[in-house]
């Protein structure tokens, strides 16, 4: 790190270490007024996060938050949607992960399945789900959750549940395993409204699967073909997302995703921790 910010023509670090060290770093990198891009989750726990906006807001400089999943087609059509109020009122929300993460995956580096470093299922592999809680419905008012290791050596947990609240009153899960046998089998989101039900599943939100509105609209057809291929269950939204990052350094632009929005989904995962280590419901949101 010391080599990379003593270029003189750097001007932002993108992270992508063990989540961990993304808190100390963040505020390494503010310090010598650089931009900081950093992957997910922002931290692992919820003083960090807020240490690291303060530290890109007291340095004057960008802290954007990789949540590509925003940018897949199926993901921003159901965005456009919600948008739209086509649901009428959301009643029910279902997000699935039911992923393959076996013990060689952890044992690959010693950071994995830690909590200072990594954190489990929930922090992990489905931050990007977490993030859709917010991004999509709306504000969480309280979460209840279970967290469990059931088959693999790690400190962490390799499976877990979370029921949520919303203040509008729309009631949900999230559901996340990483013990599905052989490899990775479903990555979805479910939305049942008063005038609408969608599901959006494959392995990694990748196809429309059911598009049901009452009130029809010239885009619904073609809303199925926003389906598409993966080579990975980190989908293809990178690209649209550091075209934003370009665009927002350059001053043309607004981030999609800054800090303050990072928090959100960080809070959410905090909030579910602590009620599975204290075995109670949480409410949001959290002291600050």
């Amino acid at each position: 790190m010391e080599q990379v910010l003593a270029n003189p023509s750097i001007d932002a670090v993108i992270l992508t270490t063990p989540s961990g060290l993304h808190a100390s770093q963040t505020i390494q990198v503010a310090r010598s007024g650089r931009h900081v891009i950093t992957e997910k989750p922002m931290a692992t726990n919820w003083a960090d996060g807020k240490r690291m906006v303060d530290a890109c807001d007291e340095a004057g400089v960008h802290l954007f938050v990789v949540k590509q999943n925003r940018h897949n087609a199926t993901l921003q059509a159901l965005k456009q949607a919600v948008d739209e109020k086509r649901f009428g009122r959301i009643y029910m929300v279902s997000i699935n992960v039911f992923w393959c993460r076996p013990q060689s995956y952890y044992d690959s580096g010693k950071w994995r399945g830690t909590w200072e470093f990594d954190g489990g299922a929930l922090m992990n592999q489905a931050s990007h789900y977490i993030d859709l809680l917010d991004w999509l419905i709306g504000s969480v008012e309280s979460v209840q959750a279970y967290t469990g290791t059931s088959a693999r050596n790690i400190q962490v947990e390799d499976s877990g549940v979370v029921a949520v609240k919303w203040r509008s009153g729309a009631m949900g899960s999230v559901n996340v395993t990483m013990l599905a046998p052989k490899e990775n089998y479903e990555g979805s989101i479910t939305i049942i409204g008063e005038k609408g039900l969608v599901r959006v599943g494959g392995v990694a939100l990748n196809k429309v699967e059911t598009w049901d509105f009452q009130e029809k609209k010239d885009i619904d057809e073609a809303v199925m073909n926003k389906s598409y291929q993966i080579t990975s269950v980190y989908g293809v939204g990178h690209t649209p997302y550091y075209e934003n990052v370009i665009a927002s350094l350059k001053g043309e632009a607004l981030p999609f995703t800054d800090g303050r929005e990072g928090l959100k989904s960080l809070e959410v995962l905090i909030a579910s921790y602590i009620s599975a280590r204290d075995g109670r419901r949480v409410s949001l949101p959290l002291d600050y």
